[in-house]
């Protein structure tokens, strides 16, 4: 309309002709973006974020995203400009109706091609997630496993299948381990590994990302031998009234039973714990 009337053509002729009021229009023109506008597109951007990191939120979770990130918001706010904007939960029943959401790219090639061994600590860590259920509601394990000892080198547990899961289990694993550099970690294409998050980690720690493939379940067969370990010796032995019990005993079987108890045939039936510090050099054993 401006470049109409610099044509000269006056405001009131085009205006007419597109069945547009002409106040509306110059209320716009003194104030094009009104305050109401830039707060909704900055809750927007940051909701936009929060679902790129993890695809699988509804607006519930994405909202608690937002906050964290300085915008906050109402979760019926959170929900219309979801809705407008068609940023649905990977697991919405509107995605489910089709053939469902296929996996999300990988942000890195497979470099171990299912070769799960090591000459040495920190050469090729493997990670996943698990859940299980309590009373309370489900809780997540990621842990991160060294291929040499089948050493449990970092782990978080959570209440929540978030980015921040993989992000926490990551830099448990490198607070133990002291120097990474150059160590391979190979997980699948869940969301919370392909998140910026957990690949910014990765960079900041100076650690190679490594993928399997889709639908290929021996890519990672070595990570869900301990979580099938998991499965029998505490996740299945009883219903768990509470998250803190079930969290506790996780911790308590992976540090004292599976690290310094359980003997593994692969190691030559030595523990995770006794392999290491019989095969590495004392200036090299992890804390």
């Amino acid at each position: 309309m401006s470049e109409l009337a610099a044509d000269g053509i006056p405001v009131a002729v085009t205006c007419r002709v597109l069945k547009l009021a002409r106040q509306p229009y110059y209320r716009w023109l003194a104030n094009p973006v009104t305050p109401a506008e830039l707060v909704e597109a900055y809750r927007a951007n940051a909701l936009f974020d929060a679902h790129g990191d993890d695809p699988e939120f509804g607006y519930r979770f994405l909202v608690d995203e937002a906050a964290d990130a300085g915008e906050v918001m109402a979760e019926r706010t959170a929900w219309r400009i979801c809705s407008t904007n068609g940023w649905f939960s990977a697991f919405d029943k509107k995605l489910k109706r089709g053939k469902g959401k296929k996996p999300g790219p990988p942000v890195h090639d497979d470099l171990v091609q299912r070769d799960f061994t090591a000459d040495a600590p920190n050469q090729l860590w493997l990670g996943d997630i698990t859940e299980h259920r309590t009373l309370e509601g489900k809780l997540y394990l990621c842990a991160i496993k060294d291929v040499f000892s089948n050493r449990i080198v970092g782990y978080s547990i959570d209440s929540r299948m978030k980015s921040r899961i993989a992000v926490n289990a990551l830099n448990n694993a490198v607070a133990r381990r002291g120097d990474v550099a150059g160590c391979v970690l190979h997980t699948d294409r869940g969301s919370q590994f392909r998140s910026r998050k957990h690949v910014r980690t990765l960079g900041r720690h100076s650690m190679v990302g490594s993928m399997g493939r889709v639908g290929a379940a021996g890519d990672n067969a070595a990570m869900e031998s301990f979580f099938s370990l998991l499965q029998k010796n505490v996740l299945d032995r009883q219903v768990w009234a509470t998250r803190e019990d079930l969290r506790i005993a996780i911790v308590t079987w992976i540090e004292r039973t599976y690290h310094r108890r359980r003997r593994q045939a692969t190691l030559g039936r030595l523990t995770p714990i006794e392999f290491e510090t019989i095969m590495t050099t004392p200036a090299t054993q992890a804390a």
